[in-house]
C-alpha cells in the first residue's frame, strides 16, 4: 500500500533507531549547508553531529535496506516510521527524508507539498504511474526512483538528492535576494526623486543624503528611503 495511505492514523509501534552507523562526512554537510549556515551546518561543541536520515516505509524489511546501503558512513543516525506524519519529521530534524513503498500515493504527495521542507526527500517505489513522477517532483521530492531500491544505489542516490537540493536552495536564495535587491534600488530610486521635487537636488545630491542618513541611523539606504516614502505619503493623507 501507499505510505500515505495511513497519514495521520494511529502509530502502533515506536519509531525504530538503528544503531548509530552512517553518515556522510563533515565535507558532506559544509558542501551541502554551507559554513556560515548556523542552522543547518549540524555542528555541537564537539563537532559535526550525525547526519539524521528518517526513512519512511511501512515495510521495515524495505526499509532496512536504506540502513544497510549507508553502512560504513559515520556518524549516521536512521530512523524509521511507517507513516509519513510531519510533527514528526519536524521533531526529528533530518538532514535527509526517504520515502519508500510498492507506488505513491496522492496522500504522502499532498502531505510533501503542504510541508515546508527544509531537507531533501528522496522517494524509492516499486511500480510507478503514468504523471506520478512529475507530480512528486512538484511537491519537493529531489530523487524519484522506481524500481531501484537496493542498498549498493542508496548513498550515491542520496548524495546527488543533497547536492541538487543544496544547489536549489542556494538558486532561490540568490533569486530572493536578487528580488529583494531589486525592490531596493526601485525604493531609493523613488526616494530620491521625491528629494528632489521637495528639496529641489540634483540626483547625486538626493542620494548624498540618502546614504547620509542610512549611515547615521545605521540602517540600509533601501531601509531609510521607504521609511523616508511611507512619511511622505502619511504627510499626503495617503490611506486616510
Amino acid at each position: 500500500m501507499g505510505v500515505g495511505a495511513a497519514v495521520g492514523a494511529p502509530r502502533t509501534e515506536a519509531p525504530v533507531f538503528w544503531a548509530s552507523a552512517p553518515s556522510f562526512s563533515a565535507l558532506h554537510a559544509s558542501r551541502r549547508y554551507g559554513a556560515d549556515s548556523c542552522s543547518r551546518s549540524r555542528r555541537t561543541d564537539l563537532g559535526l553531529r550525525a547526519m539524521r536520515v528518517l526513512v519512511i516505509d511501512p515495510d521495515a524489511a524495505r526499509a532496512a535496506l536504506v540502513a544497510q546501503g549507508l553502512e560504513g558512513v559515520q556518524p549516521l543516525e536512521v530512523r524509521h516510521a511507517a507513516v509519513y506524519n510531519e510533527a514528526e519529521v519536524v521533531a526529528f530534524a533530518p538532514d535527509v527524508v526517504v520515502i519508500a513503498a510498492e507506488s505513491p500515493d496522492r496522500d504522502t504527495l499532498d502531505s510533501l507539498r503542504e510541508s515546508s521542507q527544509g531537507h531533501p526527500v528522496v522517494m524509492f517505489v516499486d511500480r510507478s504511474e503514468p504523471g506520478l513522477a512529475e507530480q512528486a517532483v512538484r511537491a519537493g521530492v529531489a530523487a524519484y526512483v522506481v524500481d531501484g531500491l537496493a542498498p549498493g544505489r542508496v548513498r550515491p542516490i542520496l548524495d546527488v538528492a543533497m547536492s541538487r537540493f543544496a544547489l536549489t536552495q542556494q538558486l532561490r536564495g540568490d533569486l530572493a535576494k536578487a528580488k529583494a535587491d531589486l525592490e531596493a534600488r526601485k525604493t531609493v530610486e523613488r526616494a530620491k526623486g521625491l528629494l528632489m521635487k521637495e528639496r529641489g537636488l540634483d540626483e547625486d545630491g538626493a542620494y548624498r543624503l540618502l546614504r547620509k542618513l542610512a549611515m547615521d541611523r545605521g540602517k540600509p539606504i533601501g531601509a531609510v528611503a521607504a521609511d523616508l516614502l511611507a512619511f511622505a505619503g502619511v504627510l499626503r493623507g495617503d490611506g486616510a
